[in-house]
């Protein structure tokens, strides 16, 4: 049962847009089990915006254990992440900035769109890169070593590039062709192979154009880092200090 004065629906629906209905009943049912544990009669807002985040991020994972230097390291890589998206204007709004470890990630960005989106432009998609990428740059800017935490950020950044390129047509030099025959799920409306059907040549310029997508949002990144870098390290001290910085706190630190 739902706790009717408590809840507000409208701000639940900004949270969760491109939801289908499988994923309400999943956040209703993740939502329901909190309550439970916390011995409370009804489920409350508190419960409902929690489960939001399990079901888009995984539970937390209290019991894994950082030492201070990966502490600095993830908080960084986060205020990264956030500093970025906040400053470029096709990214989602940042809702949540944290270093609590939630299912495989030992941190994360919550970014969420304020409706939901049928149709993206090469620009939000340059974009969103950038922000994928900004982690690493943070990384890069503070710290003397890289490390294996950008890894899931390098690969969705890559795999974006390379679908700007070989099914959108958005590459300048390749123009607006797909490259390879993709077979599908038809029912599900995912791929399962692709059939190269272009040359090794053609592949050779696929594999440049991604390249060129990829330095350049790492570069735009960077830049927006080396301007905003005290409004970087505020962020990142911030996480150190509460692990979890909520929206409207962090929009004053990056303002």
């Amino acid at each position: 049962v739902y706790k009717r004065q408590d809840v507000d629906l409208e701000v639940l629906a900004r949270r969760t847009p491109g939801f289908v209905g499988a994923d309400i009943e999943n956040l209703v049912n993740e939502a329901a089990i909190l309550a439970a544990r916390r011995n409370k009669k009804a489920i409350c807002m508190e419960e409902l915006e929690e489960s939001v985040e399990r079901v888009v991020a995984g539970p937390e994972r209290k019991s894994r254990l950082i030492s201070v230097d990966e502490k600095q390291i993830l908080a960084y890589h986060e205020a990264g992440h956030a500093l970025v998206q906040n400053k470029l204007p096709n990214c989602d709004p940042v809702h949540k900035v944290s270093i609590v470890a939630r299912g495989l990630s030992l941190g994360y960005t919550l970014a969420l769109p304020e409706q939901d989106r049928y149709l993206y432009t090469k620009d939000k998609f340059e974009d969103e890169i950038a922000g994928m990428l900004a982690g690493r740059a943070a990384e890069d800017l503070v710290f003397t070593e890289q490390w294996t935490g950008a890894s899931d950020d390098l690969e969705k950044a890559t795999k974006l590039a390379r679908k700007m390129v070989t099914t959108y047509g958005m590459s300048e030099k390749l123009g607006p062709l797909t490259f390879g025959d993709r077979d599908e799920l038809v029912f599900l409306g995912r791929e399962i192979s692709e059939q190269r059907n272009y040359s090794d040549e053609v592949a050779q310029e696929i594999d440049q154009e991604v390249r060129k997508i990829i330095d350049e949002g790492y570069s735009r990144a960077k830049a927006i880092l080396i301007t905003y870098r005290q409004k970087l390290d505020g962020i990142a001290e911030r996480l150190i200090e509460i692990e979890t910085i909520e929206r409207t706190e962090f929009e004053a630190l990056a303002a």
